[in-house]
């Protein structure tokens, strides 16, 4: 779950050719993923990501290059009622487009869901932010309080694992208004997860509300869930929703990636999600 406007690395465009180059980070790790992912859509979904072209792991810094997606960011536009049928055709594909034999090989991504609690934790124990505000500290409290309860009840049925991009910026789905179609990009954070993880990764990402103009209710209807998935589906939207008020929260105040007022605006999505 990559933060918004937290780049890892640097893009290069041509007409039909995008060089990625990595500089932040595990470097080799990130390019693994993204060379991994690519080479595994280009043979199960092609057309659907950018096509592997090379990889060079010694160059300084590790290359990836690939063929150019068309289209434009649906992050900062309308999505209306044709993109987001599009985007859940996109996603639907990707999800099941590796064969189980072969995905119950790819790691699991980074941040998924016990990654991301251990993470959580650790940042609750260093104490919140000399910047946040009262408002921003009970709520964390109140999801650190939420997750220690989850975490008593019975353990729940392991999910359908599916093949999952890591990353629910929607700056990384290209509309293509000629073919009405999606494209995907950025597959650093890639790696096995569910799709009620990956779901909730694209819903509560910064980039879906900060914005405006993207229907989320709307969006996640376009999914025939099971019970089971909307039930996790319900306790992703709320991890990941107290993640992003961690990260909203410690953003330097002298430097913000985001509006004035944003981790606030975080407190009550998160409270909401909380009932």
């Amino acid at each position: 779950m990559k933060p918004a406007l937290w780049s890892t690395h640097t893009i290069e465009i041509r007409d039909d050719v995008v060089t990625k180059r990595y500089r932040k980070g595990d470097v080799r790790a990130q390019l693994d993923r993204e060379w991994r992912a690519l080479t595994l859509l280009d043979a199960h979904a092609p057309g659907l990501a950018p096509a592997p072209i090379a990889v060079d792991r010694d160059a300084v810094p590790p290359t990836v290059v690939m063929s150019r997606v068309p289209g434009v960011p649906l992050r900062g536009t309308p999505v209306d009622a044709r993109r987001l049928s599009a985007l859940a055709e996109a996603l639907d594909t990707l999800y099941g487009a590796v064969p189980h034999d072969r995905l119950v090989r790819v790691p699991v991504r980074p941040d998924q869901e016990a990654g991301l609690v251990a993470r959580l934790r650790t940042q609750h124990g260093q104490g919140p932010p000399p910047a946040a505000g009262t408002a921003v500290r009970e709520a964390l409290s109140e999801g650190m309080a939420w997750l220690d309860s989850r975490d008593r009840g019975a353990a729940p049925r392991a999910p359908v694992p599916v093949f999952g991009p890591g990353d629910g910026n929607l700056a990384n789905y290209l509309w293509d208004e000629g073919t009405s179609r999606i494209g995907v990009v950025d597959f650093e954070d890639s790696g096995r997860s569910d799709r009620a993880f990956e779901l909730a990764e694209i819903t509560e990402h910064v980039s879906g509300w900060i914005d405006g103009g993207f229907d989320a209710t709307a969006f996640l209807a376009c999914f025939d869930l099971t019970a089971q998935e909307r039930t996790r589906l319900r306790e992703c939207r709320r991890l990941l929703a107290l993640a992003w008020l961690f990260i909203l929260c410690a953003e330097d105040p002298a430097h913000p990636r985001n509006p004035p007022g944003t981790a606030e605006r975080q407190v009550l999505r998160l409270r909401e999600l909380l009932g």
